[in-house]
């Protein structure tokens, strides 16, 4: 039986700029980087979650996908169509001036939304994530 999710995959166009992205400008902290001949096993973190990693997987031909999908994947992704998540702050209104004055790309500032405040951002790689601090309610909380 399955006992939890360790690991997502969010696909990346380069790697080192990837891990730079998500460790100097997210916060977030780089689990594993490790090299096993051409394939690189990069993951990060929020430093406050042990148990879960996103996978920063680079988009290219592999045995999952042959040159012609990679390049249709990459041309989608630099395209902003593919979602990486849902990252959890304290304090989204905060941390949108933060992130914003270093370099990081938003599609939307802080909006309220019936789950908690809510802006929309993008990694460089063309990803978008919500940066979301919820509202928790006695029903649907954690």
């Amino acid at each position: 039986m399955i006992i939890k999710h360790s690991h997502s995959t969010v696909y990346v166009t380069d790697q080192d700029r990837a891990k730079a992205f998500y460790t100097e400008k997210l916060g977030l902290e780089v689990r594993d980087d490790v090299k096993m001949g051409d394939f690189r096993w990069l993951t990060v973190a929020p430093k406050t979650q042990p148990d879960a990693c996103i996978v920063l997987m680079l988009l290219a031909p592999s045995p999952l996908m042959n040159e012609e999908q990679a390049k249709q994947m990459r041309a989608l992704l630099e395209a902003g169509v593919f979602g990486g998540g849902v990252l959890e702050t304290d304090d989204c209104r905060r941390d949108y001036e933060e992130l914003k004055a270093k370099g990081v790309s938003f599609v939307r500032e802080p909006k309220e939304m019936p789950y908690g405040i809510e802006a929309l951002m993008r990694d460089d790689s063309g990803n978008f994530f919500s940066l979301t601090q919820r509202h928790w309610t006695s029903g649907g909380g954690r």
